[in-house]
């Protein structure tokens, strides 16, 4: 290596070793290469990680003839800054000209990596290909080779496809370098390499910017990571790129405006979402995926009329629109049967069924398994995990068949001890769960999911089970094949109900729904710390805010207007949806100070807020579910309208069963009647208030241990006839 000169190695200020680095250049672009080295070595005695001196100089000695010097000193410029292309570029011809051209490819790869545009880059591939000894002439068949990789990757031989891409990074064209980048991108993201997918992406794009795979990968990548922002601007970055827009590339754009609007739903910028799935619907209104998500968005943000500003009418959007927003959209359980059926036709398969109907293991205890993936805490376990506990282990052997998230709480690991058996199902796919369904010989399937989110019909659509049943999670009928039955009872679902649904009602004369006996309550709160009035009526509402229809809410303020001593508190589900209420409010002429808001807070004070109202202001055709059971464990009555669905009757099959009918409606005008008339006579509500406790304290409001027998001896029935 050349000798450093003695020079004095004192700090300097940026202006003196800025003059001495441009002097040094100078010289080394007038051709004087001796004085130049001279000037780089008295640069770097007294600065050694400067970058710049370290590289220029490499690339003197290299036109010097004097490769090892050079090497020494680019490696120290790469050790001093890691993501320099030029440095590795410089030091990929370094180790060429010394014929160690494994390591040279290596740095090659590296620099296309930070940047593919870094100047004499694709240049020096084509000189590798050159040097290298018995290397065959540039490729004219990638495509075979692509689908020779993908064969081996699709074979599980990863590295060897990741070795046939690499070599083919040399043998190919420079302009389809980025093609070869964006399939080992695909290989590295499939072995859980997110950084080295996320590289392999970038580069790629930046060699060929209008490559839209690598943008929608790219963002995919990031998102993986958790980088939910930096993906979200990626696509829309690439919503920017000219030929993004031809009309060529329509289903392009589109899915970059779903994958937006999806990650912002999941993000819970709703606002954003529906957004995003807009602009995807005006370009292709023909997408019954994206018309569900864009119309359950405008529920959730209370934002009337749902339907409005798309080129389509209500009529026809209610032909796409999803199961569960149906829910909340109609009344009428013949439009809500559509639209499950539509539902299994486009996403469910058809299978033979692997467990005959006819089937009867002849165990010793019936094996129930319970299909879900709300086994965490969700509200479907905060109701169910009494029931897991409370069947009857000398007659009943108890299976999970669990896809739910770790959440880290005591009441996972409360469900999960709740359970004989706890199958984790996470990694399974539908055809692999089925069949471990059907070897543990479940004799009943109870499948707590439905046609919610995150559901997995197509395990029950192979029928694993010879009896299978819904249950809880979705308040309607499935039309999933081979789904039997639905717990009911006969409230919930009278005689008029039965053609509407495919599965047969199996009656639970205790009432449909199990409850939780064990929950905590947190200590009483006062009005005062939610701001409440002292004395007036307080009607709440905590169902989330999807359920609130324009209809609904019209009605709530009319009872206001005749009410002037009451308020409304509202759960505040969504900046969105509090906005737009309080407008629908200002509107309806009722003062925006009417109208309080209550925030999400931990389970046992959510329980105990209920305390400081007066009634509960149910809302149709969704009814509240698990809310209303909260509510009337905590003492507070409600007052619901019943319809003709299942979802409808909810609220009204809780009160029936708790005595209090007088609080079940079946018309708008004597739900409005009764609400007005009940914050007059406010005894009455207390009154209830006061029967609830007390029932509850007899132990037959909500009693697990007598709905448990009940559902068992049905349970029964079906196994043994």
């Amino acid at each position: 290596m050349e000798k450093t000169p003695d020079v004095k190695t004192q700090p300097r200020s940026l202006n003196e070793v800025a003059g001495d680095l441009g002097r040094a250049l100078g010289l080394q672009a007038s051709g004087h290469a001796e004085e130049a080295v001279t000037a780089f070595l008295g640069i770097i005695a007294s600065e050694p990680h400067n970058v710049i001196a370290r590289y220029s100089l490499a690339c003197v000695l290299t036109q010097l003839a004097r490769p090892e010097q050079a090497l020494e000193h680019i490696n120290e410029a790469i050790r001093a800054n890691p993501v320099f292309a030029p440095s590795y570029l410089a030091r990929s011809q370094i180790l060429a000209n010394m014929r160690r051209f494994d390591e040279s490819i290596r740095d090659a790869e590296a620099a296309i990596l930070i940047d593919p545009a870094t100047d004499g880059l694709l240049a020096h591939w084509s000189k590798l290909r050159r040097l290298l000894p018995g290397l065959p002439a540039p490729l004219q068949n990638l495509p075979d080779i692509l689908q020779q990789t993908a064969k081996l990757s699709e074979d599980g031989r990863d590295a060897e496809a990741i070795a046939l891409y690499r070599k083919s990074l040399i043998q190919c064209d420079p302009a389809f370098i980025y093609v070869v980048l964006f399939n080992l991108s695909v290989i590295y993201h499939k072995l859980g390499l997110p950084s080295e997918a996320e590289s392999h992406l970038s580069a790629a794009i930046k060699l060929k910017p209008d490559f839209f795979e690598a943008h929608l990968n790219l963002g995919t990548v990031l998102e993986s990571t958790g980088r939910n922002d930096e993906a979200l601007a990626c696509w829309r970055a690439a919503l920017e790129v000219p030929s993004v827009n031809e009309p060529d590339q329509l289903p392009n754009k589109t899915r970059l405006l779903n994958n937006i609007g999806r990650l912002n739903e999941l993000m819970r910028n709703y606002a954003g979402a529906e957004h995003a799935l807009y602009e995807s619907l005006l370009l292709d209104i023909d997408q019954s995926p994206v018309l569900h998500h864009w119309i359950h968005l405008r529920q959730k943000q209370c934002k009337w009329p749902v339907v409005e500003g798309l080129p389509t009418d209500l009529e026809a959007v209610m032909q796409h629109a999803s199961p569960l927003a149906m829910l909340g959209m109609t009344d009428d359980p013949a439009l809500q049967r559509r639209s499950a059926q539509r539902f299994v036709e486009e996403k469910v398969g058809v299978f033979e069924r692997m467990a005959p109907a006819s089937l009867r293991y002849g165990h010793d205890k019936i094996r129930i398994g319970y299909l879900s993936s709300d086994l965490s805490m969700h509200a479907v376990s905060l109701l169910t995990v009494e029931l897991y506990e409370t069947h009857d282990r000398s007659r009943f052997e108890v299976h999970a068949f669990c896809w739910s998230k770790e959440d880290g709480t005591p009441f996972r690991e409360r469900v999960r001890g709740a359970f004989d058996h706890f199958h984790r199902i996470v990694d399974l796919d539908d055809e692999a769960a089925a069949r471990l369904i059907r070897a543990q010989e479940i004799d009943i399937l109870v499948d707590l999911q439905g046609l919610t989110g995150n559901a997995r019909p197509n395990i029950l659509a192979r029928g694993p089970a010879p009896i299978q049943i819904a249950y809880l999670g979705y308040p309607g009928t499935t039309c999933l094949p081979y789904v039997d039955y639905v717990v009911a009872d006969h409230f919930i679902f009278p005689e008029e109900l039965k053609p509407h649904f495919s599965e047969a009602p199996l009656y639970v004369e205790t009432g449909f729904q199990v409850s939780d006996s064990k929950r905590a309550f947190g200590p009483r709160p006062t009005r005062a710390q939610f701001g409440l009035p002292e004395d007036a009526f307080v009607f709440c509402v905590f169902n989330n805010s999807h359920k609130i229809t324009q209809p609904m809410f019209e009605s709530w303020m009319r009872i206001l207007r005749a009410s002037p001593k009451s308020v409304l508190w509202l759960l505040e589900d969504n900046v969105w949806a509090k906005e737009n209420l309080r407008r629908a409010a200002e509107r309806s002429g009722v003062d925006v100070n009417r109208l309080h808001f209550a925030g999400r807070i931990d389970p046992k004070d959510y329980l105990a807020r209920f305390q400081v109202a007066d009634l509960f202001l149910d809302t149709t055709p969704y009814n509240a579910g698990t809310t209303a059971n909260d509510c009337l464990w905590a003492g507070l009555p409600i007052l619901t309208l019943s319809g003709r669905t299942y979802v409808s009757r909810m609220a009204g099959s809780l009160l029936t069963s708790a005595g209090l009918s007088y609080f079940v409606c079946h018309t708008l005008e004597q739900y409005e009647a009764r609400a007005i008339h009940l914050s007059i006579e406010r005894k009455e509500a207390a009154a209830a208030s006061a029967a609830l406790a007390q029932r509850k304290a007899q132990g037959w409001l909500f009693n697990t241990s007598n709905f448990c027998a009940r559902f068992e001896g049905r349970l029964y029935e079906l196994v043994n006839g």
